[in-house]
């Protein structure tokens, strides 16, 4: 069962953060690392607009499907997630152990297991299960290795990552800005009586102090910059991966910042990807 708490994370002051992109050492890449498939060159959307989702809610308001239909529907996007490059077995064993189907309306239990995103309430939605295992597998690649003692993820969102995450991490700490959906993920992790979860209500700017360092952060909001809390509370060795905008680009990227052993700090863009903005501050609503 995870745990709760609603005390906001206080964050140490640092004169180093935020840092920007410019200020972030680029390292230097391979031939094979620079030349992009046609899967990276196209914009990642984990999070469509909410008017899509919608849409797409309301196209299949599937009928009552069985147990055994929808393990089928799992294991099916498992192969599928596989067959578009995840080769991380523990990520994929991961998301064949977490019931999607669970975590969306249940008219929606059929479509949970396409590779699409649904509304959850309040104007949000579930990323894709491609975008889960794209960001994990890149979490669990760290220097440091692939076991993750404590990961901080900002975004709890409706659960369902989390839930994955702890399947391969000894620790999730999870943090929502939402109220709303902070219940509603509590109220729908109980059930899978997951051990080590827990998830705090606050800001995820400021991170969550009071458990780290993490071996990883994860985000699934994005801004203009990597807010210094996050950077400050990865462990060295430990790896975040997080939605920023590329003032170079002039777009949203997915990107990997390693904190290594001597505590400088190395990151790398990946894919032009479109999430939610990164707020401030907290919610009732």
């Amino acid at each position: 069962m995870p745990d709760s708490a609603t005390r906001k994370p206080r964050s140490g002051k640092s004169r180093h953060w935020p840092l920007s992109l410019d200020r972030i050492e680029r390292s230097a890449k391979s031939a094979s690392e620079r030349a992009m498939t046609t899967a990276d060159a196209q914009t990642l959307r984990p999070q469509r607009p909410l008017s899509d989702a919608l849409r797409e809610a309301n196209r299949v308001r599937s009928a009552p499907v069985g147990h055994s239909d929808l393990q089928a529907f799992r294991q099916n996007m498992v192969v599928r997630l596989r067959q578009a490059g995840c080769h991380d077995e523990g990520v994929l064993a991961a998301m064949n152990a977490v019931p999607r189907h669970l975590f969306v309306d249940s008219a929606l239990a059929a479509q949970a297991y396409e590779d699409t995103s649904l509304p959850i309430g309040l104007g949000q939605t579930i990323s894709k299960p491609s975008v889960v295992a794209r960001m994990i597998e890149l979490l669990r690649q760290r220097p440091g290795g692939p076991a993750l003692d404590r990961v901080l993820e900002i975004g709890t969102g409706c659960g369902y990552q989390a839930a994955v995450l702890a399947h391969v991490a000894g620790h999730t700490v999870s943090i929502e800005r939402l109220l709303g959906l902070h219940d509603r993920a509590r109220r729908q992790l109980e059930p899978l009586q997951l051990p080590g979860i827990t998830l705090v209500y606050g800001d995820g700017r400021l991170g969550h102090g009071p458990a780290a360092p993490y071996d990883g952060v994860i985000a699934a909001a994005g801004g203009r910059d990597l807010p210094g809390a996050w950077l400050e509370q990865l462990a060295r060795g430990g790896r975040l991966v997080a939605p920023v905008q590329d003032p170079a680009l002039g777009t949203q990227v997915l990107m990997v910042v390693d904190k290594l052993l001597d505590g400088s700090i190395v990151q790398r863009s990946h894919e032009a990807v479109r999430f939610v903005p990164l707020e401030s501050g907290t919610s009732d609503g």
